[in-house]
């Protein structure tokens, strides 16, 4: 866990209130960390973001996957982070923590976004909305299947490695479960499209990739972007604390995706992929 991903701050701890009065102390709470961080191809920013310092080599991988159309293991020839304290060192004005990135042959770049994306950004432009993202293989083997309570199962098992949560109360996450169902990588951040591009980011950067078979279990609830990017990792299905939009189920029954929401208190709700759900 990084250090730098949380910060004290001083507040003002209130308890038992009542009609007569509270009683009240001066401490420090732990806070999660926002700040910015800008992703280079080139030497041309093409986003900042705001995120919770952390894996952000992942971040900006994951974000790649979805925006540059990246399948083959050497579509994106490398990353490297420049945190800015350096970047001030080198002489630049009002610097961020930034990735250079570098595409590999043929590859085009996603188009520079002139404003700063925040850590809750779902869809962002027109353009974006009306793309339909197109898997690159097939997202189920012909005999892949969940149970609910395999469901339940990833979620309790993300919530347990949900450290930072444990520490601030304020972070979204997400998890990739193999094929088998087993959690490989729990990530969080402040924004909710930042843990999961992290997730894809690391899957990626350890060569597994596309998903097929694999679950995108997260934290809160499961808008368009969400699942375009997980369309984009080829996974089989997606499993979530909170519901769904309209457009994220259309676009799930679209494709065949498992979609599972409100996983939480001995129950769950099956959007899309009923026939890959097994209830027994």
């Amino acid at each position: 866990m990084p250090t730098h991903s949380t910060d004290p701050r001083p507040m003002v701890r209130v308890n038992n209130a009542t009609d007569s009065g509270v009683c009240s102390i001066d401490q420090f709470d732990r806070l999660a960390v926002e700040a910015p961080l800008a992703i280079s191809i080139d030497q041309q920013t093409v986003l900042t973001t705001m995120r919770t310092p952390g894996h952000d080599e992942e971040l900006a991988v994951g974000w790649l996957l979805s925006e540059a159309n990246v399948v083959a293991p050497n579509d994106i020839f490398s990353v490297e982070r420049v945190g800015a304290s350096e970047l001030r060192e080198w002489g630049a004005e009002n610097p961020v923590d930034t990735i250079l990135a570098e595409m590999g042959p043929g590859v085009e770049p996603p188009e520079p976004r002139a404003y700063l994306t925040s850590s809750s950004c779902g869809i962002c432009s027109s353009d974006v909305l009306n793309s339909t993202p197109k898997p690159s293989v097939p997202l189920q083997s012909p005999d892949w299947t969940i149970t609910p309570q395999i469901a339940h199962a990833l979620i309790e098992g993300m919530r347990q490695r949900q450290k930072l949560f444990d520490l601030t109360g304020s972070l979204h996450a997400a998890a990739l479960a193999s094929p088998n169902h087993q959690l490989l990588t729990v990530r969080e951040d402040v924004g909710r499209h930042n843990a999961v591009d992290k997730v894809f980011g690391s899957a990626y950067l350890e060569g597994n990739f596309p998903l097929s078979d694999h679950v995108l279990v997260v934290s809160g609830r499961v808008s368009y972007e969400i699942v375009a990017k997980a369309l984009s990792a080829c996974v089989a299905g997606i499993v979530a604390v909170s519901g769904p939009t309209t457009l994220a189920v259309d676009l799930a029954r679209a494709h065949g995706m498992v979609l599972i929401g409100f996983t939480r208190d001995n129950r769950l709700n099956v959007y899309s992929g009923r026939e890959r759900v097994v209830l027994s």
